[in-house]
């Protein structure tokens, strides 16, 4: 059987903490961004963690 392959599309917008978790960007970022307020876009900027149950069913595609 061959060897499974890593999704690029989800490595590219994944990256793995120390203690095992997934950083990920916030969405809604650019796209209309003159009708956000200026701390919205602020906030926006950061990234933050996916959810467990995403991770969970995301992980086979991440063979690193």
């Amino acid at each position: 059987m061959p060897k499974m392959k890593t999704k690029k599309s989800l490595a590219k917008r994944v990256k793995v903490t120390g203690t095992g978790k997934w950083k990920i960007a916030s969405a809604y970022t650019s796209h209309l961004a003159q009708n956000k307020s200026t701390k919205q876009k602020r906030h926006l900027r950061k990234a933050s963690l996916m959810d467990k149950t995403d991770q969970s069913r995301l992980k086979n595609l991440l063979q690193k």
